[in-house]
């Protein structure tokens, strides 16, 4: 098809190459400018998505907040918009094997250990390549998070980070709202003595299905028996962590899942709903 194309639009024998080069100039914009409409479309969409999903109770979240004693988050999709495995795959130019068992994952077809084992062992991030994909893409916290963080802080709560992902992207997140690394769940890499990846440690609770309760379930053996704890995230990993916490908070501000939102009780699509 490409050829016949191209014996349409070729020039007379007395045309010359600059105009040729022209032309050809001429049906590369029109191609840029057709997938930047394209593009620009899709990202119109997905906010619209996300900005016409309506909250869901939520004056109640915002006083469950104001009662909880100690308040959890997810990171990827929640406290930063981005999801980290997934960039660093694309850092390491793995980004496509990686949205492939990713996709095969949430589809039920494996466990979540068994996901997370297959896409690191494609992905296979050195050490350095870590140190270098933070420093070059520092994540994007979400809208209005670090003032609800810092509120939450103020008025004597406990602030929790819990994810799937690895502790080395997430400690930058946590330094910059002024968390605790003691106070952070996550998943560890680990490497060999050249700094090469090795695997990970699958004594982390987040690591397997069903860490994020687990982990809320440790946090609970250090307080009172009355504590009330809340997660908030944007996934069903974050939505089955109720029990041992007390209550969950639906996050769409990045992305809504729609079955999350169907089964969440509450639901906020801007941090500045709960404030």
């Amino acid at each position: 098809m490409s050829s016949s194309v191209l014996s349409m639009a070729r020039p007379s024998a007395t045309t010359n190459g600059c105009a040729a080069a022209a032309a050809a100039g001429s049906t590369a914009t029109a191609t840029a400018t057709l997938l930047a409409k394209q593009l620009n479309a899709a990202l119109a969409t997905a906010a619209t998505t996300m900005t016409s999903t309506p909250p869901k109770q939520q004056l109640q979240a915002a006083r469950i907040i104001e009662l909880s004693d100690v308040v959890c988050f997810d990171v990827d999709s929640t406290v930063i918009c981005e999801e980290g495995i997934d960039e660093l795959a694309e850092y390491c130019g793995k980004g496509s094997e990686v949205a492939r068992v990713t996709k095969e994952a949430m589809g039920g077809s494996m466990s979540f250990q068994d996901a997370l084992k297959i896409r690191l062992n494609i992905i296979r991030p050195s050490q350095q390549q870590v140190a270098d994909f933070i420093k070059q893409h520092p994540s994007t916290l979400s809208r209005n998070v670090k003032r609800f963080i810092a509120q939450l802080k103020a008025d004597g709560k406990q602030v929790y980070l819990i994810s799937g992902g690895f502790d080395c992207l997430i400690a930058p997140v946590a330094n910059e709202l002024g968390i605790p690394l003691s106070n952070m769940y996550a998943n560890k890499m680990l490497f060999d003595f050249k700094g090469a990846y090795d695997s990970f440690d699958i004594t982390q609770p987040t690591s397997r299905s069903g860490g994020k309760a687990e982990a809320i379930g440790m946090i609970r053996k250090r307080l009172p028996a009355d504590a009330l704890v809340t997660m908030i995230g944007d996934g069903a990993t974050d939505l089955e962590a109720v029990p041992p916490a007390n209550n969950f908070i639906g996050y769409g501000g990045n992305v809504v899942r729609t079955e999350v939102y169907r089964r969440a009780q509450y639901y906020i699509t801007d941090f500045e709903q709960l404030m």
